[in-house]
């Protein structure tokens, strides 16, 4: 017998680089071609910050170690795809080299106030930088 509807569970990843911070170009709806911190859906039998590591390493070809807990976003309309809730982190010690794959249509370091965010993550990249 299935529970009740519950909402999707999702990390999204705020990697300080320089002056910026690590943004992917998103290659799907919803908001594609804006950019977004990495991140996505946590699959069964993972972690948040496992989900966080392998999303991260996913889109953008970098392995990072998170830092620490940033906050839970769980507003029902931050996500037109559905009531999806963001666990987001704060990683640090990217290595490897930056590569832009699965559903990232590019990866790049950017000032984050230069650019159009997908989601809420202006509001999650303020305040990983409080």
């Amino acid at each position: 017998m299935a529970g009740p509807e519950t909402p999707k569970l999702m990390v999204d990843v705020v990697i300080p680089e320089g002056d910026g911070v690590v943004l992917i170009r998103r290659g799907n709806d919803p908001f594609e071609g804006q950019w977004a911190l990495p991140g996505g859906f946590v699959e069964i039998g993972e972690t948040v910050e496992e989900a966080a590591v392998r999303e991260t390493e996913e889109e953008t070809g970098l392995t990072v170690q998170i830092e620490k807990l940033i906050g839970v976003y769980s507003d029902p309309d931050r996500d037109p795809r559905g009531h999806n809730v963001s666990v987001a982190f704060l990683a640090r010690g990217a290595n490897g080299q930056m590569n832009a794959a699965t559903d990232a249509a590019e990866v790049q370091v950017l000032d984050p106030s230069t650019v159009d965010l997908a989601f809420d993550h202006e509001r999650i990249i303020a305040a990983a930088m409080e």
